[in-house]
Formats: C-alpha cells, sequence, structure tokens
C-alpha cells in the first residue's frame, strides 16, 4: 500500500448518521499498545475518527475498503488509526468455516 493516499472515514460519530471524512493515510504499520491490548499493522490517518466511526470502513478513492476504523489518541492532536483490512483477513479467517 502506497503512503499518503487520500482515504474518507465512514461511520455515526456522535450518532450523526452517515457521516464522512476525508483524509490520508500518514504512516503504516505501526504498533500501538492501548489500554491493555496491543495492536499491530495499524495506520495513521488525519481523517476524523470520532466516537461512531469506530467500526466503519475506511475507504480510499477507488471505492475499496483499505481498514477498519479503530481509534484516535486524543491526548496527540487527535490521531486516527484504522485496523489495515490485509490484518483483517487474516483474523476473519480463524472464524471462517472452510
Amino acid at each position: 500500500m502506497v503512503l499518503f493516499f487520500s482515504t474518507w472515514a465512514c461511520g455515526s460519530p456522535l450518532g450523526l448518521e452517515n457521516s464522512v471524512t476525508a483524509g490520508i493515510i500518514s504512516a503504516k504499520n505501526r504498533r500501538l499498545q492501548v489500554a491493555k491490548r496491543m495492536y499491530e499493522e495499524i495506520f495513521q490517518t488525519d481523517a476524523a475518527i470520532n466516537p461512531g466511526n469506530s467500526g466503519g470502513p475506511l475507504i480510499n478513492l477507488n471505492g475499496e475498503v483499505v481498514g477498519l476504523n479503530a481509534f484516535i489518541i486524543q491526548s496527540s492532536q487527535c490521531l486516527g488509526f484504522a485496523i489495515g483490512i490485509d490484518a483483517l483477513k487474516q483474523q476473519l479467517d480463524q472464524y471462517m468455516f472452510h
């Protein structure tokens, strides 16, 4: 995946349905610990990921889902993070019946 490409973060922040914010992927393969959970292969984005956007798709300009909006770090000027689609596919394979 190329860095610095445009994305849209979709969700329902603060209960406002069908909202979209725009941004770019500014870093990939971040490794972060939030509370007691370690996240790997995380994308950093400047698209606003507000409460209610978590779990929504991060979409590129081709309409492809490239990640899952996950969280922000408010004390760091609201940096947004998304779980990359490749990491999600690996996790989903564990739950799929073959």
